[in-house]
């Protein structure tokens, strides 16, 4: 059988010995270089169409990194912007694109907000419990549906591995910080279960600059967070699992409002919480999967100054999955699926100037795909069709790689993509527009691949336009249909080792920009790049990353005259540095030290970022 005829085999094979998950993340936690995110089936990372990367829990506990957000940052195509420190409002560009256009999975259930910011709480996504992240870059709307028009990012929560596992870890660090965390997971028979719990709390600092906002308060502005999961699977029968997962995160934090006084006071509060349940079965080459899910975000904010309110957004989702995977053969693979989703959004406020609003639509889609061997190489082709309450979207996508040689590879792709308005966008009182039609973005890219041995680099050439894009119209106060955009450029993504050492690199060149006007997107750098090494000394193991951002644009509007202010903010340059040291076998020291050199630097106008920090911790884990 030749090296083409494997995709297909590869994928039912890994489907039949994968654990019960509804998204797979057993088998894709089991072999590092397979993902499931590129066509939402079990493939080689060196297969995939998009360009795609993982961050596997290696990676994860490597970095030292808390939280999802920081994880990201590293990533060719993701830029993060912060509103202050950890547990304040967070987004991240993928192309260019923000987070109302970037879909986030949960274990294949999405976090997108329905309100009126349209965004996703990814700065409450702690990593203690986190398995691995992929990342698949570009439009796959017809394979995800609304909002991937930059990507798709899809975090996969721990999981039962085939051996039991222990582990318990302390962390301390400037400020006030602590974070403790425990996870054990285990079997008993044909049913598996993971639990972990975690902890973090900081006095973190004033996420306000008082220079650039002299009227805010100037206070330190913490965050405390304690998020829990919870997996159980049980086996029927040989190639028959049913199961269920539970998440929990819940932030508290503290935010500065310019607008405010060096008085007053705000806190918010956020509960993300995700409960599934799911059934796995496989009849020779067919694989089914049903989900049920109900995921919520409850946020509230209280804000005690002059013209300050007590507000409260909670959107629910109830999502119901069936995917079916089917080989035809050595060398072609089928999937097919069908998928509901009930939706709401319901606020409240104390403000008179604030009118609540409570509603909800349904959503529908049925979507398939075939990838396989054609020619001298490999096509993925995908439809999908979605009805999402009185909106109608069809999207596609068609890639090619064709093999040259033994480690080179070139893939092209074309892609269309949608994203339709969030409820808040249609109906909020005031503001809301029920006339808005969905953005629709379509994609060509070029992409060239080299893998051999432990190296693996991919470019990518990428051309995306976007038209019908949701901007709010303060002339008219409420959203519209108004934008075009347009973001062309190249991504480098790679990660290799040399002996002991291990590398990683990113590089992002793209010009994000208004296609009407011509100017530059805000927030986006037209570069960024950051490189890791990862060196065992002397039984230490050192890592470091070095990330840097060039200058971008931004606006904010000036508390005295309430006129907007343009602005540029300036390029960066940030170092990170991680070791760790085995105390002995079942007990690990941990240190590190985020911006080194102590950089000032922001990602949203007035709003800082960590300075300077130095954490200590122990892991241990217990033999069982």
């Amino acid at each position: 059988m030749t090296s083409r005829h494997h995709p297909a085999r590869l994928a039912l094979l890994s489907l039949a010995c994968a654990a019960a998950s509804p998204v797979l993340a057993q088998s894709a936690a089991t072999l590092s270089e397979t993902v499931v995110t590129a066509s939402r089936n079990v493939q080689l990372l060196s297969a995939t169409m998009p360009h795609t990367t993982v961050i596997a829990r290696e990676d994860i506990e490597r970095s030292q990194a808390s939280d999802l957000v920081t994880l990201l940052q590293r990533e060719a195509g993701l830029q993060r912007t912060q509103n202050g420190g950890m547990g304040t409002v967070s987004g991240v560009f993928m192309r260019g694109a923000p987070s109302l256009q970037t879909l986030v999975l949960l274990d294949g259930v999405p976090l997108n907000k329905q309100d009126a910011s349209g965004a996703v709480s990814l700065e409450h996504v702690m990593l203690d419990n986190v398995e691995r992240v992929e990342i698949v870059r570009g439009n796959v709307s017809a394979i995800y549906g609304s909002g991937a028009i930059g990507g798709v990012i899809q975090i996969f929560t721990r999981d039962a591995g085939r051996e039991p596992s222990a582990s318990l870890g302390l962390e301390l660090g400037p400020r006030e910080t602590a974070r403790l965390s425990a996870q054990a997971s285990g079997r008993v028979g044909d049913t598996a279960v993971s639990a972990g719990i975690s902890r973090h709390v900081t006095g973190g600092f004033s996420a306000i600059d008082a220079v650039q906002s002299p009227g805010a308060n100037p206070d330190d502005d913490g965050y405390r967070n304690t998020s829990v999961n919870l997996s159980l699977s049980h086996r029927l029968a040989e190639r028959h699992r049913i199961g269920m997962r539970f998440m929990r995160s819940a932030g508290d934090t503290e935010y500065d409002n310019p607008f405010g006084s060096a008085v007053d006071v705000q806190q918010s509060s956020t509960r993300l919480q995700q409960f599934s349940l799911f059934s796995d079965s496989s009849w020779e080459d067919w694989r089914s999967r049903l989900t049920l899910s109900e995921q919520s975000d409850r946020a509230s904010a209280v804000d005690d100054g002059f013209f300050g309110s007590a507000d409260r957004f909670q959107t629910r989702a109830t999502v119901l999955s069936w995917v079916n995977n089917r080989a035809l053969g050595d060398e072609w693979l089928l999937t097919a699926g069908l998928e509901r989703q009930w939706q709401r959004v319901d606020t409240a406020s104390t403000s008179p100037f604030v009118t609540p609003y409570d509603v909800k639509r349904q959503t529908g889609a049925v979507f398939g795909g075939i990838e396989g061997a054609f020619g001298p190489g490999m096509v993925q082709f995908n439809l999908r069709h979605d009805e999402v309450g009185e909106l109608s979207e069809s999207t596609g996508y068609l890639g090619y790689g064709l093999p040259l040689g033994q480690h080179w590879r070139l893939i092209a792709s074309v892609s269309t993509a949608f994203h339709a308005p969030p409820l808040g966008y249609l109906y909020a009182p005031s503001f809301g527009n029920p006339d808005l039609q969905p953005e629709q973005a379509r994609s060509h890219e070029v992409g060239l691949q080299y893998q051999r041995d432990a190296h693996w680099l991919r470019a990518t050439w990428f051309d995306t336009r976007i038209r019908n894009q949701l901007d709010y119209d303060p002339s008219v106060f409420q959203f519209r249909n108004i934008g075009r955009t347009r973001n062309r450029g190249l991504e480098v993504s790679y990660r290799g080792r040399i002996g002991e050492t291990g590398l990683r690199a990113s590089l992002t060149l793209q010009d994000p920009q208004d296609d009407i006007t011509g100017e530059a997107l805000l927030r986006r750098a037209r570069s960024f790049w950051s490189v890791g090494i990862s060196q065992p000394l002397a039984g230490v193991v050192l890592d470091a990353d070095l990330r840097h951002s060039g200058s971008r644009p931004d606006s904010y509007t000036d508390t005295g005259t309430f006129t907007r202010v343009d602005t540029t903010l300036g390029s960066y340059t940030v170092l990170d540095l991680a070791l760790s040291y085995r105390l002995r076998k079942d007990l690990e020291l941990r240190a590190r030290i985020d911006n080194v050199t102590d950089r000032d630097y922001q990602t949203v106008y007035s709003y800082n970022q960590q300075p300077r920090s130095f954490y200590l911790g122990l892991t241990w884990r217990p033999s069982l």
